[in-house]
């Protein structure tokens, strides 16, 4: 049991919650009012294996800093639970079942490859390269936290009646919330954690900037956030509209107040931030899936 344990951690199981937070609401999105159940579920669990392969890969590369940081000192290659190799060839099998299944269950050699693509990209270039050198390496590792919104939408597409429009501009703005949500997410996080990234030499931005720097930075960041799902309104109805603007001025309110507290050199707390952060977006989300679900009609109809 405490092996089968080990391998579930080695999935990153809270990671992979994004997942589902973002494929869903685009499966839903995609296919207005028509929700294949089957379709969707047979996605998710082709992209959890995808997410686990890149997940226990990323362990993996960084199981000599994890030793060094207090909150991963209990993940199971630092352990020794789950040898490296071992770990290695989980991730292997995740990643060739996760290919097989989406293409072949799911229909979409376009997801697979997406997948594909998200694993190397994630552990080549962020995990091995950006994550030790640059404070930017969030900014753009955090592109790899954006393809679920890409991979879900792909699926839909290739079932999809070939005179039917993909409307491949809304994934796009689905991708950018995400791009834009993580830094911010992230960030905040990193304020409370940044000794621990100090101590691995991981330079993330609170490790190399002043505390103010920082949450400036996340303020810019939440804007933007906060403004992209907008462009999305006229393709959503009402529901998503409304949850949109509100979700939007909590989470950018609340990046403002952090800002401040940091300026006039109060007591602040960062992990508000980013429990907000994970609210906001699942919010946003179950907006967007509700107004999907019901198929009402979208503003644009009405311009």
């Amino acid at each position: 049991m405490e092996t089968i344990k080990a391998y579930i951690a080695l999935t990153k199981p809270r990671v992979i919650e994004l997942l589902l937070v973002a494929t869903i609401p685009a499966m839903l999105q995609a296919e207005r009012g028509e929700n294949n159940i089957l379709l969707i579920l047979l996605t998710l669990l082709g992209g959890w294996l995808g997410a686990a392969a890149a997940n226990t890969f990323n362990m993996v590369a960084d199981s000599d800093i994890d030793q060094k940081m207090g909150r991963t000192r209990a993940r199971p290659l630092v352990r020794h639970t789950v040898s490296n190799r071992d770990a290695t060839i989980f991730a292997w099998v995740c990643t060739v079942v996760s290919f097989l299944w989406l293409w072949l269950l799911c229909h979409s050699l376009l997801a697979a490859g997406f997948v594909m693509l998200t694993i190397v990209f994630y552990i080549r270039v962020y995990t091995k390269f950006l994550k030790r050198r640059t404070h930017m390496n969030i900014v753009w590792g955090g592109l790899a936290g954006c393809m679920p919104v890409v991979v879900g939408w792909a699926v839909i597409t290739d079932n999809l009646p070939p005179d039917m429009p993909h409307q491949w501009w809304q994934a796009v703005v689905l991708f950018l919330i995400i791009f834009f949500w993580t830094p911010p997410h992230t960030w905040a996080l990193a304020m409370k954690y940044k000794e621990d990234y100090a101590a691995a030499g991981v330079p993330m931005l609170p490790v190399v900037r002043t505390p103010v720097q920082v949450t400036r930075q996340i303020v810019w960041y939440t804007v933007a956030t906060v403004i992209t799902p907008l462009f999305l309104i006229p393709a959503a109805g009402m529901v998503y509209a409304v949850t949109a603007v509100v979700t939007g001025v909590w989470f950018l309110t609340t990046a403002i107040v952090l800002h401040r507290g940091v300026k006039n050199g109060g007591k602040v707390k960062p992990l508000k931030l980013f429990i907000l952060s994970n609210n906001y977006l699942a919010l946003l989300f179950v907006g967007l899936s509700i107004d999907a679900v019901m198929g009402l009609p979208t503003l644009g109809a009405y311009l």
